[in-house]
Protein backbone atom coordinates (compact mmCIF):
# COMPACT_ATOMS: atom_id res chain seq x y z
CA UNK A 1 0.00 0.00 0.00
CA UNK A 2 2.58 2.39 1.15
CA UNK A 3 4.72 1.40 -1.95
CA UNK A 4 1.75 2.35 -4.42
CA UNK A 5 0.52 5.43 -2.49
CA UNK A 6 4.46 6.77 -3.50
CA UNK A 7 3.91 5.34 -7.06
CA UNK A 8 1.10 7.35 -7.53
CA UNK A 9 2.34 10.83 -5.84
CA UNK A 10 5.60 10.52 -7.79
CA UNK A 11 3.92 9.70 -11.12
CA UNK A 12 3.23 13.31 -12.44
CA UNK A 13 5.15 16.20 -10.89
CA UNK A 14 3.11 18.56 -12.91
CA UNK A 15 0.06 17.18 -10.80
CA UNK A 16 0.01 20.23 -8.45
CA UNK A 17 0.71 22.89 -11.12
CA UNK A 18 -2.80 21.30 -12.91
CA UNK A 19 -4.41 21.45 -10.04
CA UNK A 20 -3.48 24.88 -9.34
CA UNK A 21 -4.17 25.83 -13.43
CA UNK A 22 -7.74 24.51 -12.80
CA UNK A 23 -8.38 26.40 -9.59
CA UNK A 24 -7.29 29.52 -11.40
CA UNK A 25 -9.62 28.99 -14.37
CA UNK A 26 -12.48 27.72 -11.86
CA UNK A 27 -12.04 31.07 -9.52
CA UNK A 28 -12.05 33.66 -12.36
CA UNK A 29 -15.98 32.72 -13.25
CA UNK A 30 -16.73 32.37 -9.88
CA UNK A 31 -15.40 36.04 -8.90
CA UNK A 32 -17.58 36.79 -11.98
CA UNK A 33 -20.75 34.88 -10.55
CA UNK A 34 -20.08 36.93 -7.44
CA UNK A 35 -19.63 40.23 -9.07
CA UNK A 36 -22.33 39.66 -11.86
CA UNK A 37 -25.31 38.94 -8.57
CA UNK A 38 -23.33 42.24 -7.01
CA UNK A 39 -24.47 43.97 -10.37
CA UNK A 40 -27.86 43.03 -10.46
CA UNK A 41 -28.93 44.11 -6.94
CA UNK A 42 -27.32 47.45 -7.02
CA UNK A 43 -29.37 47.47 -10.94
CA UNK A 44 -32.48 46.39 -9.15
CA UNK A 45 -32.07 48.97 -6.59
CA UNK A 46 -30.95 51.54 -8.86
CA UNK A 47 -33.79 51.25 -11.17
CA UNK A 48 -36.06 51.57 -8.41
CA UNK A 49 -34.84 55.03 -7.07
CA UNK A 50 -34.42 56.41 -10.32
CA UNK A 51 -38.12 55.46 -10.95
CA UNK A 52 -39.29 57.06 -7.89
CA UNK A 53 -37.06 60.01 -8.23
CA UNK A 54 -39.07 60.72 -11.54
CA UNK A 55 -42.00 59.62 -10.32
CA UNK A 56 -44.68 62.33 -10.23
CA UNK A 57 -46.35 61.46 -6.64
CA UNK A 58 -46.42 64.77 -4.73
CA UNK A 59 -46.85 62.35 -1.27
CA UNK A 60 -42.63 61.70 -1.53
CA UNK A 61 -40.29 64.75 -0.43
CA UNK A 62 -38.37 64.89 -4.15
CA UNK A 63 -35.18 65.62 -2.13
CA UNK A 64 -34.88 62.71 -0.36
CA UNK A 65 -35.60 60.77 -3.58
CA UNK A 66 -32.54 62.21 -5.00
CA UNK A 67 -30.32 61.41 -2.44
CA UNK A 68 -31.45 58.22 -2.78
CA UNK A 69 -31.20 57.90 -5.90
CA UNK A 70 -27.64 59.22 -5.95
CA UNK A 71 -26.46 56.77 -3.25
CA UNK A 72 -28.19 54.38 -5.12
CA UNK A 73 -25.98 55.45 -9.09
CA UNK A 74 -22.75 55.78 -6.82
CA UNK A 75 -23.08 52.39 -5.22
CA UNK A 76 -23.90 50.98 -9.35
CA UNK A 77 -20.96 52.56 -10.63
CA UNK A 78 -18.91 51.03 -7.96
CA UNK A 79 -19.50 48.01 -7.97
CA UNK A 80 -19.34 48.43 -12.10
CA UNK A 81 -15.54 49.48 -11.54
CA UNK A 82 -14.79 46.44 -9.01
CA UNK A 83 -16.30 43.75 -11.94
CA UNK A 84 -13.95 45.68 -14.18
CA UNK A 85 -11.30 45.15 -12.19
CA UNK A 86 -11.67 41.67 -10.42
CA UNK A 87 -13.16 39.47 -13.81
CA UNK A 88 -12.54 41.30 -16.80
CA UNK A 89 -8.71 42.58 -15.61
CA UNK A 90 -7.57 38.77 -14.49
CA UNK A 91 -9.39 37.54 -17.45
CA UNK A 92 -7.26 39.13 -19.88
CA UNK A 93 -3.88 38.64 -17.47
CA UNK A 94 -4.95 34.86 -17.72
CA UNK A 95 -5.07 34.91 -21.63
CA UNK A 96 -8.87 33.18 -20.89
CA UNK A 97 -10.84 36.90 -22.07
CA UNK A 98 -12.96 37.20 -24.96
CA UNK A 99 -12.22 40.09 -27.55
CA UNK A 100 -15.27 42.13 -26.27
CA UNK A 101 -13.37 41.91 -22.56
CA UNK A 102 -10.32 42.79 -24.50
CA UNK A 103 -11.63 45.65 -25.94
CA UNK A 104 -13.55 46.65 -22.34
CA UNK A 105 -10.11 46.77 -20.49
CA UNK A 106 -8.35 48.40 -23.34
CA UNK A 107 -11.17 51.40 -23.65
CA UNK A 108 -11.25 51.42 -19.59
CA UNK A 109 -7.58 52.63 -19.72
CA UNK A 110 -7.66 54.91 -22.51
CA UNK A 111 -10.96 56.31 -20.40
CA UNK A 112 -8.35 56.63 -16.47
CA UNK A 113 -6.03 57.96 -18.96
CA UNK A 114 -7.63 61.49 -18.75
CA UNK A 115 -7.52 61.55 -15.24
CA UNK A 116 -4.24 63.64 -14.81
CA UNK A 117 -4.64 66.03 -17.67
CA UNK A 118 -8.40 66.04 -18.16
CA UNK A 119 -9.71 64.96 -14.51
CA UNK A 120 -13.28 66.51 -15.44
CA UNK A 121 -13.64 64.87 -18.58
CA UNK A 122 -12.39 61.57 -17.01
CA UNK A 123 -14.89 62.06 -14.30
CA UNK A 124 -18.12 61.79 -16.97
CA UNK A 125 -16.52 59.59 -19.63
CA UNK A 126 -16.22 56.67 -16.49
CA UNK A 127 -19.90 57.27 -15.74
CA UNK A 128 -20.65 57.03 -19.17
CA UNK A 129 -18.15 53.82 -20.13
CA UNK A 130 -19.37 51.95 -16.72
CA UNK A 131 -22.97 51.93 -17.48
CA UNK A 132 -22.64 51.35 -21.61
CA UNK A 133 -20.46 48.61 -20.49
CA UNK A 134 -23.44 46.90 -18.28
CA UNK A 135 -25.91 48.18 -20.93
CA UNK A 136 -24.28 45.59 -23.25
CA UNK A 137 -24.98 42.88 -20.37
CA UNK A 138 -28.69 43.53 -19.79
CA UNK A 139 -29.59 44.01 -23.39
CA UNK A 140 -28.43 40.11 -23.95
CA UNK A 141 -29.45 38.64 -20.63
CA UNK A 142 -32.33 40.22 -19.00
CA UNK A 143 -36.10 40.19 -19.68
CA UNK A 144 -37.89 42.27 -21.71
CA UNK A 145 -39.01 44.46 -18.72
CA UNK A 146 -35.96 45.00 -17.58
CA UNK A 147 -34.77 46.10 -20.35
CA UNK A 148 -37.39 48.69 -20.70
CA UNK A 149 -36.89 50.33 -17.15
CA UNK A 150 -33.04 50.29 -18.21
CA UNK A 151 -33.56 51.87 -21.50
CA UNK A 152 -35.20 54.68 -19.49
CA UNK A 153 -32.82 55.32 -16.61
CA UNK A 154 -30.26 54.77 -19.70
CA UNK A 155 -31.81 57.25 -21.75
CA UNK A 156 -31.89 59.81 -18.70
CA UNK A 157 -28.55 59.53 -17.25
CA UNK A 158 -26.67 59.57 -21.00
CA UNK A 159 -28.54 62.16 -21.76
CA UNK A 160 -26.85 64.58 -18.97
CA UNK A 161 -23.33 62.86 -18.87
CA UNK A 162 -23.15 63.94 -23.00
CA UNK A 163 -24.22 67.37 -22.05
CA UNK A 164 -21.44 68.02 -19.18
CA UNK A 165 -19.01 66.33 -21.62
CA UNK A 166 -20.03 68.92 -24.53
CA UNK A 167 -20.01 71.92 -21.90
CA UNK A 168 -16.76 71.16 -20.81
CA UNK A 169 -15.77 71.22 -24.38
CA UNK A 170 -17.52 74.36 -24.76
CA UNK A 171 -15.78 76.06 -22.38
CA UNK A 172 -12.68 75.52 -23.79
CA UNK A 173 -13.18 76.56 -27.26
CA UNK A 174 -14.88 80.04 -25.72
CA UNK A 175 -11.42 80.55 -23.71
CA UNK A 176 -9.70 82.82 -25.29
CA UNK A 177 -6.57 82.56 -23.35
CA UNK A 178 -5.91 79.57 -24.77
CA UNK A 179 -3.74 80.80 -28.18
CA UNK A 180 -2.61 77.12 -29.74
CA UNK A 181 -5.23 76.96 -32.65
CA UNK A 182 -3.78 73.20 -32.87
CA UNK A 183 -5.06 72.74 -29.06
CA UNK A 184 -8.71 73.77 -30.45
CA UNK A 185 -8.36 71.94 -33.60
CA UNK A 186 -8.17 68.53 -31.03
CA UNK A 187 -11.03 69.71 -29.32
CA UNK A 188 -13.25 70.47 -32.34
CA UNK A 189 -12.62 66.96 -33.46
CA UNK A 190 -13.87 65.96 -30.16
CA UNK A 191 -17.12 67.88 -30.81
CA UNK A 192 -18.12 66.13 -33.42
CA UNK A 193 -16.95 62.76 -32.25
CA UNK A 194 -19.19 63.28 -29.37
CA UNK A 195 -21.95 64.53 -31.31
CA UNK A 196 -21.63 61.71 -33.70
CA UNK A 197 -21.61 58.74 -30.43
CA UNK A 198 -24.67 60.08 -28.99
CA UNK A 199 -26.63 60.79 -32.41
CA UNK A 200 -25.77 57.15 -33.47
CA UNK A 201 -26.26 55.40 -29.60
CA UNK A 202 -28.75 57.96 -28.10
CA UNK A 203 -30.59 59.97 -30.44
CA UNK A 204 -31.44 56.66 -32.44
CA UNK A 205 -32.20 54.70 -29.09
CA UNK A 206 -34.91 57.50 -28.36
CA UNK A 207 -36.46 57.35 -31.84
CA UNK A 208 -36.58 53.51 -31.58
CA UNK A 209 -38.38 53.66 -28.23
CA UNK A 210 -40.51 56.65 -29.28
CA UNK A 211 -38.85 58.35 -25.65
CA UNK A 212 -39.68 62.14 -27.05
CA UNK A 213 -42.55 63.41 -29.03
CA UNK A 214 -40.46 66.11 -30.29
CA UNK A 215 -38.10 64.17 -32.05
CA UNK A 216 -40.52 64.27 -34.56
CA UNK A 217 -38.78 67.50 -35.98
CA UNK A 218 -35.32 66.22 -36.92
CA UNK A 219 -35.94 62.54 -37.93
CA UNK A 220 -35.37 63.88 -41.38
CA UNK A 221 -32.02 65.37 -40.10
CA UNK A 222 -31.11 62.47 -38.54
CA UNK A 223 -32.29 60.21 -41.73
CA UNK A 224 -29.75 62.23 -43.60
CA UNK A 225 -26.99 61.88 -41.35
CA UNK A 226 -27.56 57.86 -41.42
CA UNK A 227 -26.22 58.06 -44.85
CA UNK A 228 -22.92 58.91 -44.47
CA UNK A 229 -22.75 56.27 -41.95
CA UNK A 230 -21.99 53.32 -44.85
CA UNK A 231 -18.85 53.23 -46.65
CA UNK A 232 -15.56 55.14 -46.89
CA UNK A 233 -15.85 58.84 -46.40
CA UNK A 234 -13.58 61.15 -48.00
CA UNK A 235 -13.03 65.16 -47.05
CA UNK A 236 -15.92 66.06 -48.57
CA UNK A 237 -18.30 63.50 -46.70
CA UNK A 238 -16.86 64.02 -43.35
CA UNK A 239 -17.28 67.89 -43.59
CA UNK A 240 -21.06 67.64 -44.86
CA UNK A 241 -21.41 64.98 -41.91
CA UNK A 242 -20.06 67.70 -39.02
CA UNK A 243 -22.59 70.13 -41.12
CA UNK A 244 -25.49 67.75 -40.33
CA UNK A 245 -24.50 67.23 -36.66
CA UNK A 246 -24.06 70.53 -35.82
CA UNK A 247 -27.84 71.58 -37.35
CA UNK A 248 -28.93 68.53 -35.04
CA UNK A 249 -26.74 69.89 -32.23
CA UNK A 250 -28.83 73.28 -32.63
CA UNK A 251 -31.52 71.46 -31.48
CA UNK A 252 -30.82 68.92 -28.68
CA UNK A 253 -27.47 70.68 -27.33
CA UNK A 254 -28.44 74.56 -27.19
CA UNK A 255 -27.17 75.10 -23.44
CA UNK A 256 -24.58 72.65 -23.53
CA UNK A 257 -23.18 73.57 -26.99
CA UNK A 258 -24.05 77.60 -27.02
CA UNK A 259 -24.30 79.69 -30.17
CA UNK A 260 -21.00 80.94 -29.69
CA UNK A 261 -19.19 77.78 -29.92
CA UNK A 262 -21.66 76.50 -32.77
CA UNK A 263 -20.32 79.62 -34.22
CA UNK A 264 -16.89 78.71 -34.03
CA UNK A 265 -17.59 75.05 -35.05
CA UNK A 266 -19.14 76.09 -38.41
CA UNK A 267 -16.06 78.67 -39.06
CA UNK A 268 -14.19 75.29 -38.54
CA UNK A 269 -15.70 73.77 -41.31
CA UNK A 270 -16.13 76.68 -43.40
CA UNK A 271 -12.13 76.79 -43.21
CA UNK A 272 -11.86 73.02 -44.37
CA UNK A 273 -14.23 73.48 -47.17
CA UNK A 274 -12.62 76.36 -48.39
CA UNK A 275 -9.08 74.98 -48.20
CA UNK A 276 -11.04 71.71 -49.57
CA UNK A 277 -12.24 73.98 -53.03
CA UNK A 278 -9.00 75.56 -53.45
CA UNK A 279 -6.74 72.60 -53.41
CA UNK A 280 -8.95 70.16 -55.14
CA UNK A 281 -7.13 69.38 -59.07
CA UNK A 282 -9.76 67.88 -60.71
CA UNK A 283 -12.58 69.84 -61.78
CA UNK A 284 -15.54 67.83 -61.50
CA UNK A 285 -14.54 66.75 -57.28
CA UNK A 286 -13.89 70.60 -56.94
CA UNK A 287 -17.33 71.65 -58.21
CA UNK A 288 -18.48 68.95 -55.59
CA UNK A 289 -16.69 70.42 -53.11
CA UNK A 290 -17.75 73.87 -53.93
CA UNK A 291 -21.74 73.26 -53.96
CA UNK A 292 -21.00 71.44 -50.09
CA UNK A 293 -19.27 74.51 -49.46
CA UNK A 294 -22.52 76.84 -51.18
CA UNK A 295 -24.73 74.51 -48.86
CA UNK A 296 -22.41 74.86 -45.44
CA UNK A 297 -22.43 78.79 -46.27
CA UNK A 298 -26.43 78.53 -46.33
CA UNK A 299 -26.39 76.69 -42.81
CA UNK A 300 -24.03 79.24 -41.21
CA UNK A 301 -25.78 81.89 -42.18
CA UNK A 302 -29.59 80.69 -41.95
CA UNK A 303 -29.79 78.21 -39.07
CA UNK A 304 -27.12 79.86 -36.74
CA UNK A 305 -26.55 83.71 -37.43
CA UNK A 306 -30.36 84.75 -37.89
CA UNK A 307 -30.53 83.37 -34.35
CA UNK A 308 -27.81 85.39 -32.68
CA UNK A 309 -28.84 88.36 -30.69
CA UNK A 310 -25.71 89.58 -29.47
CA UNK A 311 -22.90 90.95 -32.12
CA UNK A 312 -19.56 91.98 -31.32
CA UNK A 313 -20.11 95.44 -33.09
CA UNK A 314 -22.80 97.15 -34.73
CA UNK A 315 -21.18 97.09 -37.81
CA UNK A 316 -21.20 93.14 -37.74
CA UNK A 317 -24.81 93.10 -37.09
CA UNK A 318 -26.08 95.85 -39.31
CA UNK A 319 -24.40 93.84 -42.35
CA UNK A 320 -25.70 91.05 -41.63
CA UNK A 321 -29.03 91.97 -41.38
CA UNK A 322 -28.61 93.70 -45.04
CA UNK A 323 -27.51 90.47 -46.01
CA UNK A 324 -31.03 88.86 -44.17
CA UNK A 325 -33.19 91.06 -46.42
CA UNK A 326 -31.56 90.23 -49.50
CA UNK A 327 -31.58 86.42 -48.63
CA UNK A 328 -35.64 87.13 -48.28
CA UNK A 329 -36.51 88.75 -51.44
CA UNK A 330 -34.64 86.15 -53.29
CA UNK A 331 -36.32 83.39 -51.50
CA UNK A 332 -39.77 84.89 -53.20
CA UNK A 333 -38.34 83.32 -56.22
CA UNK A 334 -38.33 79.82 -54.74
CA UNK A 335 -41.78 79.12 -55.98
CA UNK A 336 -42.27 81.43 -59.15
CA UNK A 337 -38.90 80.59 -60.89
CA UNK A 338 -36.21 78.35 -58.91
CA UNK A 339 -33.69 77.79 -61.27
CA UNK A 340 -33.53 81.90 -60.67
CA UNK A 341 -33.60 81.53 -56.97
CA UNK A 342 -30.59 79.34 -57.26
CA UNK A 343 -28.33 81.63 -59.36
CA UNK A 344 -28.95 84.75 -57.61
CA UNK A 345 -28.59 82.86 -53.95
CA UNK A 346 -25.57 81.48 -55.01
CA UNK A 347 -24.60 84.71 -56.11
CA UNK A 348 -25.23 86.44 -53.09
CA UNK A 349 -23.37 84.07 -50.81
CA UNK A 350 -20.39 83.99 -53.00
CA UNK A 351 -20.39 88.12 -52.69
CA UNK A 352 -20.87 87.82 -49.01
CA UNK A 353 -18.03 85.10 -48.67
CA UNK A 354 -15.39 87.15 -50.92
CA UNK A 355 -16.27 89.74 -48.07
CA UNK A 356 -15.08 87.92 -45.11
CA UNK A 357 -12.53 86.21 -46.79
CA UNK A 358 -10.43 89.47 -46.58
CA UNK A 359 -7.91 90.43 -44.15
CA UNK A 360 -7.63 86.54 -43.04
CA UNK A 361 -4.30 84.47 -42.12
CA UNK A 362 -5.13 81.94 -44.26
CA UNK A 363 -4.28 82.38 -48.08
CA UNK A 364 -7.48 82.31 -49.88
CA UNK A 365 -6.15 84.19 -52.96
CA UNK A 366 -7.16 80.66 -55.04
CA UNK A 367 -10.73 80.41 -53.56
CA UNK A 368 -11.34 84.18 -54.36
CA UNK A 369 -10.22 83.79 -57.79
CA UNK A 370 -12.27 80.59 -58.49
CA UNK A 371 -14.98 82.81 -56.94
CA UNK A 372 -14.88 85.65 -59.73
CA UNK A 373 -14.68 82.91 -62.33
CA UNK A 374 -18.41 82.06 -60.48
CA UNK A 375 -19.33 85.55 -60.86
CA UNK A 376 -17.90 85.69 -64.73
CA UNK A 377 -20.31 82.62 -65.47
CA UNK A 378 -23.19 84.37 -64.18
CA UNK A 379 -22.58 87.72 -65.79
CA UNK A 380 -21.45 89.99 -62.42
CA UNK A 381 -18.35 90.54 -63.36
CA UNK A 382 -16.92 91.16 -66.54
CA UNK A 383 -14.17 89.63 -68.26
CA UNK A 384 -10.89 90.95 -68.63
CA UNK A 385 -8.35 90.27 -71.17
CA UNK A 386 -5.55 88.36 -69.82
CA UNK A 387 -2.81 89.16 -72.69
CA UNK A 388 -1.74 91.88 -74.80
CA UNK A 389 1.07 92.40 -77.49
CA UNK A 390 3.35 94.94 -77.35
CA UNK A 391 6.58 95.73 -79.66
CA UNK A 392 5.62 91.92 -80.72
CA UNK A 393 5.94 90.25 -78.08
CA UNK A 394 3.11 87.93 -75.99
CA UNK A 395 2.29 89.26 -72.47
CA UNK A 396 -0.09 87.53 -69.84
CA UNK A 397 -1.82 89.15 -67.45
CA UNK A 398 -1.79 86.97 -63.64
CA UNK A 399 -5.71 87.31 -63.54
CA UNK A 400 -8.41 87.24 -65.72
CA UNK A 401 -11.10 88.56 -63.66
Amino acid sequence: MEEKSLRITGADKKFFSKITNTLTKMLIPTKIGINGMLISMKRNSLLKAFENYESEDNNYNKDELEKKYDSAYESYLESLDKYVMDSIYKKVRNNTASEFEKNALAKYYEVTSLKESEYIEYKYRKQKYLIELDYEGVKLGSKEKIIEKYNRFFISKMDSLYKAILRNYSIKVADNTNVYDTAKEWIYTKIFYTLEDYIQNILALKIENKYDENLKNIISEYEKFETYTVGKLDTRDSIEKNMVLLGISRKLFTHSLPLIVAEQCYEKLLKDARILVQDTKIAVKREKAYLMLINLIEDYNIKLLSTKVYWETAKERDEYKKFWNSYKEISKLKETDFIEYIRKKEILFIKNDMKKLKNQKTDYSRIITYYKRKLVDYGELKQIKNSYTSKGKYIKIKEAA
